[in-house]
């Protein structure tokens, strides 16, 4: 297996990942609730989970 002959410095290793970096996550606003959430997610808005405007599951309901 090869290995390198000298040790690579610290600055040639982070020139080389310079584009590896985060970005930021997309989000989109709820038409129905208003909340901002990412975009093709189920979310969660006072005890109902909503997805693509519509409740999906409703916490609030109780088991008699």
């Amino acid at each position: 297996m090869a290995h390198p002959k000298k040790r690579s410095s610290a600055s040639r290793r982070d020139k080389r990942r310079t584009h590896v970096k985060l970005s930021m996550p997309a989000l989109v606003v709820c038409p129905v609730t208003g909340v901002v959430h990412t975009p093709h997610r189920a979310f969660w808005h006072e005890g109902k989970m909503y997805y693509k405007g519509r409740v999906v599951l409703d916490n609030n309901t109780s088991a008699a």
